[in-house]
This record gives C-alpha cells, sequence and structure tokens, in this order.
C-alpha cells in the first residue's frame, strides 16, 4: 500500500515539475494572468473607451487589413532598414578605426560614448531644424539612434583580436586591408552581431519618436493619432505590431545565425 501511495506521490511531483519546468507553459501562463487582470481593471476602474483585452481582440483584424495602417507600417520599417544599414556600415568602418588605432580611439571615444549615452529624444529638436518636419529627419534620428551600438560593440571586439592572429599576420607580411577586414573585422563579427541587435530596436524606437515629435506619417503617428481619437484598442493593437516586428527581427537574426553562424554565441556585446 504504501508503495502504491509513494508512487502516486512520485508520479504527482513528476508532472508538477514538468508542468512548471516547461518554458511555454508558464510564460503563457503568465501572460494570461496579466491579460486577465488587465480586463478586469478596465471594465471596473476605467473610463469605457480605455483599451482592454477583449476590445483590443475585437478591433485587431480590422486593423491590420487596413490599408492606411500598412502604409504607415512600410514607411516606418522603410525607414528602420535604410537608417540600420546606414549605421552599420559606417559603424562598423568608425568602430574598426577605434579598435585598431589608439590615436582615433582617444579622439573618438569620449564623444561615441557621450553621445551613446544621451537621450535620443534630445537631439530631435536639433535634427528637425537641420533637416525639417520630414522623411529625412525621421532618417537622421534613426542613424543617430542605431550608430553608437555598431561603434562600440565593434571597436570592442576589434581591441580583443587575438595577438596570435596579428603576429601571424605580421610575419606573413599580410596586406594592411587583410588585417583589418579578415582578421579584424572577421574575429569582431560576435561583436557586431550583438550592436546590431541593439541598434535594431534603438532604431525602431528612434523612427517612432520622431513621427511623433515631427508628425511624420508612419506607426507613430498611426498610434498616436489614434490615442488622441479615443480609438485607445486600436492604439494598442498599433503598439503590439511594433513589439511583433521586434520580435520577428530577433527570430530572423537567431535564423540566419543558427544557418550562417553555427558557431555563433551571445557572449559579447555591450549596450
Amino acid at each position: 500500500m504504501s508503495s502504491v501511495s509513494g508512487t502516486t506521490a512520485a508520479d504527482g511531483r513528476s508532472l508538477w515539475t514538468r508542468l512548471t519546468g516547461s518554458t511555454f507553459l508558464i510564460k503563457l501562463t503568465f501572460g494570461i494572468a496579466i491579460l486577465a487582470l488587465w480586463e478586469i481593471g478596465v471594465r471596473n476602474f476605467a473610463a469605457p473607451f480605455v483599451a482592454r483585452p477583449s476590445k483590443i481582440a475585437e478591433v485587431f483584424p480590422t486593423v491590420i487589413v487596413d490599408p492606411a495602417y500598412w502604409e504607415a507600417t512600410w514607411s516606418t520599417l522603410g525607414a528602420v532598414i535604410i537608417g540600420l544599414a546606414i549605421a552599420m556600415v559606417f559603424g562598423t568602418l568608425i568602430g574598426l578605426l577605434m579598435g585598431r588605432v589608439k590615436v582615433a580611439d582617444r579622439m573618438l571615444d569620449f564623444y561615441v560614448n557621450g553621445f551613446y549615452a544621451m537621450p535620443m529624444i534630445a537631439a530631435l529638436p536639433l535634427l528637425t531644424v537641420w533637416f525639417g518636419y520630414s522623411e529625412e529627419a525621421r532618417l537622421a534620428t534613426v542613424v543617430f539612434a542605431a550608430l553608437f551600438s555598431v561603434i562600440i560593440n565593434v571597436s570592442d571586439g576589434a581591441r580583443s583580436v587575438p595577438r596570435e592572429y596579428l603576429e601571424v599576420a605580421t610575419a606573413y607580411r599580410a596586406h594592411r586591408r587583410s588585417v583589418w577586414f579578415d582578421i579584424t573585422l572577421m574575429s569582431a563579427v560576435p561583436y557586431l552581431i550583438a550592436g546590431i541587435r541593439l541598434a535594431a530596436g534603438r532604431a525602431l524606437v528612434g523612427a517612432v519618436l520622431a513621427e511623433i515629435f515631427a508628425s511624420i506619417e508612419g506607426q507613430g503617428m498611426y498610434i498616436l493619432a489614434n490615442a488622441r481619437g479615443l480609438l485607445q484598442n486600436e492604439a494598442v493593437v498599433g503598439v503590439l505590431m511594433l513589439a511583433g516586428f521586434g520580435l520577428g527581427f530577433d527570430a530572423l537574426m537567431n535564423a540566419v545565425l543558427r544557418k550562417w553562424f553555427p558557431w555563433y554565441r551571445r557572449d559579447g556585446g555591450k549596450g
């Protein structure tokens, strides 16, 4: 009898361990709890126009088939992609320069770290004066937001190149271009990837802030217009879609890394 009860208890503990050990189940349970509290709180304590999960789910199909929404979305994502590409190219070059040339590092390090720490919204008034209340101001904001993450990470990667690699290159009289790009840049790839991950999130935030501040067509203005029009459920759909785009970019990066960089591990990078 004791053996049967002991087996039952063990099976119960095993089932509980499997349930609580499931990362997906834990996330799902926590998410459902948050949605339930949100729904109950709004229904009982908030004004009728305040967004709540049931209404968000109701308007979601309408929003995602709205041409105006997708026009705003592609405008934002296009600026983010272009700005991120510009930041990646120039950030990589400047990062390599800082990592390999001590004089350049001493000249630029203070300013790079200072601009990285500065809130990007503080630069928006200046950027809109220089570029106007236009898409160029948004692109400049995206580049400003993303550039310094790439520079800092690539410069750290360039400094961490194993000395043996450089000694072998010197012994075989490798061309300077090979030392910079075939050895230094390739060794700094994990840091570059970490920088791109950080830069992508900052770029998306910069684009949305610029759209809200300068009244530029895009996701930021879509969310702001709906929120001010008391269409808060539609506005929250826009916010959730932005979060989804961020998660989608991270999933895309993971797929690319698994296919072409199987050796990569998330062990480098600053941010």
